[in-house]
């Protein structure tokens, strides 16, 4: 008779994709996760598979929960331009004090382990891509509101407020204090 699990898959699959997501994937030993997640190595490989199979979890884990926050934020935002203005300015907070300086998980993996694994760039491009149909669709709602300038076409923009999140991550990891991260996003939304 096969052993019932006493553990919640999903709550192990977030311990987990909070330890890669703090020591990447090249340095989080498996008995880092051992420890992180409170499981027996049995336990875990035979639920979540190997660590690689673990990482890959975690990355669609952090996709359904960090992203899709992300683009839900912006499709009902009422007033699209002060929802991007939102974002951009509470990043430093969100990125630096609530979470330690580990940036974002998505970029934290492409930087570390692209172009080496398709199977990681295919999910940071489906990441990056469900982005940037999101900011193209607030960036068009507030230009037809009126709210955002139509210099740019919705899909132009969205791609350079895209890039320059992502840019300002890094450099949140960097720790570069508020001053700048205030400069770099006064300048970046001043397209808007």
């Amino acid at each position: 008779m096969p052993r019932t699990k006493s553990f919640d898959e999903l709550e192990i699959l977030d311990k987990a994709t909070d330890l890669f997501w703090s020591q990447g994937y090249n340095g989080t030993p498996p008995q880092d996760i051992l420890d992180g997640t409170g499981l027996s190595r049995s336990s875990l490989y035979d639920t979540y598979g190997d660590k690689r199979t673990l990482f890959l979890r975690s990355l669609r884990r952090y996709r359904d929960r960090e992203t899709a926050a992300a683009i839900d934020f912006l499709d009902n935002a009422e007033d699209p331009a002060v929802a991007i203005r939102r974002i951009f300015q509470g990043a430093y907070d969100h990125l630096v004090k609530a979470q330690e300086r580990k940036g974002c998980l998505m970029i934290n993996s492409l930087n570390e382990l692209l172009p080496q694994d398709e199977e990681v760039e295919e999910i940071v491009r489906e990441n990056r891509q469900a982005l940037e149909d999101a900011y193209t669709r607030a960036v068009r709602r507030g230009q037809q509101q009126g709210k955002i300038a139509q210099t740019f076409q919705p899909r132009a923009l969205a791609r350079y407020l895209l890039n320059s999140l992502w840019g300002l991550t890094n450099h949140l990891k960097l720790g570069i204090d508020k001053r700048i991260a205030d400069e770099i996003v006064k300048v970046t939304l001043s397209v808007l």
